[in-house]
């Protein structure tokens, strides 16, 4: 039983197609608790089980922002990563949907080195002192400037490690996952029926691959992260 009621709906879900899993032969056994059906050679995923772990994880992330938490959201391939930058934006929240680079929670440490770096290149553009500088050094320097945003500008604000990652693609992301739990970082982790349901502290059984899936699911954490952020200041 929850304690707050998102309005998550079965309807809304088989609109979105977060029902569809992949076909009958890539599939992880792990998975069967949370298939419902084969349907022309696809598994059909469970969205009453669905509903009720995203319920139970927009439960987790209102508590923690209620409590001033910092989170994550990775999502990097090409079908999430719009969904990811949007929904972060949103809830004020850090996002990687380019490409995670090894060790970015691992090796904090050098993240912040470049986040440092990342941060006063910004400054020497808006101020103009790269367009001071010999040609050659401006021309290197911008392009510095520019694959640090593409890698680093979700999460240029970041001052330390995250207190909760929510994951888009268990697969895609799984360097991502692994550094989480060498961390004691918890995680939330939409899978799929290829996934492994073990390995996030709550998986979400949900198409990972249909946009409208993946938007309708960060619009739900979204909501429950602005409402806790919310709550946070109405009790503060």
């Amino acid at each position: 039983m929850t304690k707050r009621y998102w309005n998550i709906t079965l309807e809304e879900m088989m609109e979105a197609g977060v029902h569809f899993g992949h076909g009958t032969r890539k599939w992880n056994p792990r998975m069967a608790p949370y298939i419902s059906a084969k349907r022309k050679g696809i598994h059909i995923t469970n969205l009453t089980r669905t509903a009720r772990f995203l319920a139970e994880a927009c439960d987790l992330v209102f508590d923690a922002a209620s409590r001033g938490k910092q989170f994550l959201i990775v999502g990097t391939k090409n079908k999430a990563a719009d969904s990811v930058a949007r929904a972060a934006i949103r809830a004020r929240c850090h996002y990687v949907n380019k490409k995670w680079l090894g060790g970015m929670l691992t090796n904090w440490y050098t993240t912040e080195t470049r986040l440092h770096k990342f941060r006063d290149l910004r400054t020497e553009q808006k101020t103009g002192r790269l367009n001071s500088l010999p040609k050659r050094d401006a021309a290197m320097l911008k392009r510095q400037l520019s694959h640090l945003e593409t890698y680093l500008g979700g999460i240029k604000y970041m001052t330390g490690l995250p207190d909760i990652v929510i994951i888009v693609d268990q697969q895609e992301e799984y360097t991502a996952l692994r550094e989480c739990i060498t961390l004691g970082i918890p995680t939330i982790c939409l899978i799929d029926t290829n996934c492994d349901p073990e390995l996030a502290d709550i998986s979400i059984p949900a198409n990972d691959d249909a946009i409208a899936s993946i938007r309708l699911i960060l619009n739900k954490f979204v909501f429950a992260i602005c409402e806790g952020r919310s709550s946070c200041i109405r009790n503060s």
